[in-house]
């Protein structure tokens, strides 16, 4: 962190990274798909407080060298994707509270954009479709792409003020790139939740459907799910 004050605090962040994976096909590898890639990254994010909103925006570059012996891609030989990536992330969310008479509301909105410098495996695409990224949809099937973005609003209401909380969401996506997928480029879904906690245990059960979606995309016409935890 290098700046901080009563409404804001800004900091850059930096490191490393590595990953690697097999496949494998009856206990025997499939030596073409191994992976192994290692890099750095550098980051920036702001948080700003507003009288009555909060505001936070954040950049990243990522990039893949050649550290801790990384293998180049086989998606290299036809140039769709390398184990020394250039990508670039950047996001930006709203969280604004508000009053309807003695009711307590809050309006939420998100957007996550990445852009390519380099063809990327699928790995480090940008994938769209389910309950964590554009919600409606059940996930079996996703777009992906080198470049995209992604923008999730929520209104909710703290039902009587007790911690519960219903809320009404609708998200967006896009992807483009060359890996993109051949059913098309966005998605739009909604979803209708409840959310709160009680004696420990945090809770979210929702529905929803798509709002549009590529032809032939294959997906349920309405979805539903819950999350349950426990905290001691």
């Amino acid at each position: 962190m290098f700046y901080r004050d009563a409404v804001r605090k800004s900091s850059i962040s930096g490191g490393f990274w590595s990953r690697q994976s097999k496949n494998f096909v009856d206990s025997a590898e499939i030596e073409v798909q191994r992976r192994r890639m290692a890099g750095w990254e550098i980051g920036f994010s702001h948080k700003e407080y507003f009288a009555n909103a909060t505001l936070e925006l954040s950049a990243n570059f990522k990039r893949g060298t050649k550290a801790r012996g990384a293998l180049p891609a086989y998606e290299e030989l036809n140039n769709k994707g390398t184990s020394r990536p250039k990508i670039i992330t950047a996001s930006l969310s709203l969280l604004k509270p508000f009053m309807l008479g003695t009711q307590s509301w809050q309006w939420q909105s998100s957007l996550n954009v990445q852009w390519n410098k380099t063809p990327l495996i699928a790995q480090d695409r940008f994938s769209i479709g389910g309950r964590y990224t554009v919600r409606g949809f059940d996930g079996e099937l996703s777009l992906s792409g080198e470049r995209g973005w992604l923008w999730r609003n929520e209104v909710a209401w703290n039902i009587a003020n007790k911690g519960q909380s219903l809320y009404l969401a609708l998200d967006a996506g896009r992807v483009s790139g060359l890996s993109e997928e051949q059913l098309g480029h966005s998605l739009v879904g909604t979803a209708l939740g409840l959310r709160g906690s009680w004696q420990g245990f945090s809770y979210d059960f929702f529905i929803g459907k798509p709002i549009h979606k590529p032809q032939g995309f294959r997906t349920s016409n309405m979805v539903s799910g819950f999350n349950l935890s426990f905290s001691f």
